[in-house]
């Protein structure tokens, strides 16, 4: 099968769709598919084969963020080039659009991929004010695809809630071979590096910005430092608009010697520093799947979380870690009954069996299927069609 997936931000951007695709790819490739990527052009990107670049009209030099120019003539060009059985889009504008003009005009079964809870994010480009009307604009998106992809039971369950008529299937971002094979000299060496003379590391992988509810977190922190005392570490890897901000509150709690801005990591590498850490921590609401909690997991690292969505589909309590309610109390409280219960080893074990449900091949079998599937409902669809016009012509 030949496969046209479509993005508007890819590697070497950092973040969970291009992750989500990169992985997807990867393991449709290794199953003898031909998956071509289409992603905007980035002046630090290399050369890859199955990768189709095409311009963008604005990238932000502070985090990367881009606007892609989705009517880039070189991506219908190289589209016709191809005899592409299926298309896989990501987001449902700009690179969206586009997904569905060459569906309609090519006869290509399209498919696509709820990642985000788009309404969490329009204060990024100054459209908070549309966020009611988000769900109409998502219904009129998903009409014309054949099926829709929820990466968790939970997400499946919003989007029929607003009213999606298309098929909804669950296909959640899978993890390569390597996640389950941290280094163990790196992690040991990023330990000491990290954590220095405290007794415990925490770690958190995550875009510095407003919607991953880090004040929360930190705030949090200074709770569990008034409890037991000063003997942990929290590093925040990754980087963002806010990190000047956070960096101002992380002083006015005076946790200047607890928490460590460790900057980004390549993605490669964050296996290595959950496997570093006691625990991974995580208060974001606005996720739609957890990516970097099934890595954590991956690498035997529990996770303490903050219950929402994207959390409450992975997380067990007592099995791989623990949820809690959106409190900053509560939130300290747990990850102190956990360190003085002693359970950090067997959410350890818990952790790694749940992450075994996630390895790329079988995710990549599943999302095979539901491309034949979704090709199917497009026969049916145009057969549906050509009846219709055919009685049409009789009745005339």
């Amino acid at each position: 099968m030949k496969i046209a997936m479509m993005t508007n931000n890819y590697k070497p951007f950092i973040g969970g769709v291009p992750i989500s695709v990169e992985r997807l790819a990867a393991g449709l490739r290794e199953m003898g598919h031909q998956a071509v990527v289409f992603a905007p052009y980035y002046e630090e990107q290399e050369a890859e084969e199955d990768v189709v670049r095409f311009g963008v009209l604005f990238r932000r030099k502070s985090d990367g963020f881009s606007v892609p120019n989705s009517l880039d003539p070189e991506i219908e060009r190289r589209f016709k080039e191809e005899d592409f059985d299926l298309i896989h889009v990501h987001q449902p504008m700009m690179i969206g659009d586009t997904a569905r003009y060459l569906s309609w005009k090519y006869h290509v079964p399209l498919v696509f991929t709820y990642h985000t809870r788009y309404e969490q994010y329009l204060h990024y480009v100054g459209l908070s004010a549309f966020k009611g009307a988000m769900p109409f604009y998502l219904r009129r998106c998903m009409k014309s695809c054949d099926m829709v992809f929820a990466p968790t039971p939970l997400m499946k369950n919003y989007l029929e809630e607003v009213g999606i008529k298309s098929r909804v299937r669950v296909l959640p971002t899978g993890l390569l071979k390597g996640s389950y094979l941290p280094d163990e000299e790196k992690a040991k060496l990023l330990r000491r590096e990290l954590a220095g003379e405290k007794k415990y590391l925490f770690c958190v992988v995550a875009r510095l910005a407003k919607e991953k509810n880090l004040e929360f977190l930190l705030r949090s922190m200074k709770i569990l430092k008034e409890r037991r005392g000063g003997d942990f570490r929290l590093a925040l890897i990754g980087e963002g608009p806010e990190e000047r901000e956070l960096k101002k509150l992380v002083k006015k709690l005076g946790l200047g010697d607890e928490i460590l801005f460790a900057g980004k990591a390549p993605n490669q590498e964050i296996k290595n520093y959950c496997r570093a850490s006691d625990a991974f921590l995580f208060t974001s609401l606005s996720e739609t799947q957890g990516i970097v909690l099934l890595e954590s997991m991956a690498a035997g690292t529990p996770v303490i979380a903050v219950k929402a969505t994207g959390v409450r589909d992975v997380v067990v309590n007592g099995k791989n870690g623990y949820m809690t309610e959106v409190s900053e109390t509560e939130f300290a409280e747990k990850i102190m009954d956990v360190l003085e219960k002693k359970e950090l080893e067997i959410l350890s074990r818990g952790a790694r069996k749940t992450a075994e449900e996630y390895r790329g091949s079988e995710i990549a079998k599943r999302a095979l299927a539901a491309y034949a599937e979704a090709i199917l409902v497009r026969r049916m669809k145009e057969g549906q069609k050509r009846g219709r016009r055919n009685r049409d012509v009789v009745y005339l």
